[in-house]
């Protein structure tokens, strides 16, 4: 049986994986969900939020146990557990991408965002006027990231999200190697009706690397609160 370490995407919380865990835990496996930094779980200011304090704080977590894990992200996160590997590729039996952010070295969540002609999240967010963080109202929450969910579930969901994502994690530019990160085995986890990040931008990111399993959830960004029994099975 495999440790999983489940590392949410941005806004979330380790909350987000509540209906996911307890079916990976049918089947017999560990599981550990992670609030990072700035989660309602785990608050700190916006200034101290970083890429580099994501990924410490998922290494750490890592660096405790004496065996190898599962480790998944989800959104944002894809590039959180890309270094992670990066750093302790000896510890990460497999990669699980989850809609997630499976970026070249040099790349940036924020410029394949950018560059994502059919991603509707960018435009709607509120931005501070500092850029130092951003802001995701409700409106756009339903119509873009939930609008496959059902309403129980966004009740749930809302009070729960961060009111602001710090953006200095979106542009920060992933390091990662063919040598080390390129050697952990990778699953991909292909949402068809994400429109935060589009089946295409999907696409071109798993034609990055060499991944060695693309399953298909006809889902949106959030298959962990629409589909958690098809969500999990597609990450065993």
């Amino acid at each position: 049986m495999s440790h999983y370490i489940l590392v949410h995407g941005a806004w979330e919380g380790a909350w987000s994986w509540e209906n996911t865990t307890p079916e990976l835990e049918k089947q017999g496996h560990r599981v550990t969900a992670i609030d990072l930094p700035g989660s309602v779980g785990n608050q700190q200011a916006i200034p101290e939020i970083t890429m580099e304090g994501y990924v410490k704080t998922v290494a750490d977590v890592i660096t405790a146990l004496d065996h190898k894990v599962v480790l998944v992200g989800h959104s944002m996160a894809g590039a959180i557990i890309s270094q992670v590997a990066e750093r302790m590729p000896e510890k990460i039996e497999r990669l699980v991408y989850v809609a997630a952010f499976l970026l070249k070295n040099g790349d940036s969540v924020l410029e394949a965002m950018q560059r994502d002609p059919d991603g509707e999240y960018l435009p709607a967010l509120v931005f501070a006027e500092d850029q130092s963080y951003a802001m995701a109202p409700e409106a756009a929450l339903r119509s873009i990231a939930f609008h496959d969910v059902d309403e129980t579930s966004i009740q749930h969901a809302l009070p729960r999200m961060a009111e602001k994502q710090a953006t200095q994690p979106f542009m920060a530019k992933v390091a990662v190697s063919d040598e080390r990160f390129g050697s952990v085995p990778k699953t991909y986890i292909r949402t068809t009706d994400d429109k935060i990040t589009s089946p295409a931008l999907q696409d071109e990111m798993v034609a990055n690397w060499e991944v060695d399993t693309v399953h298909v959830l006809a889902s949106g960004l959030f298959p962990a609160l629409s589909m958690p029994q098809e969500l999990a099975s597609s990450m065993l």
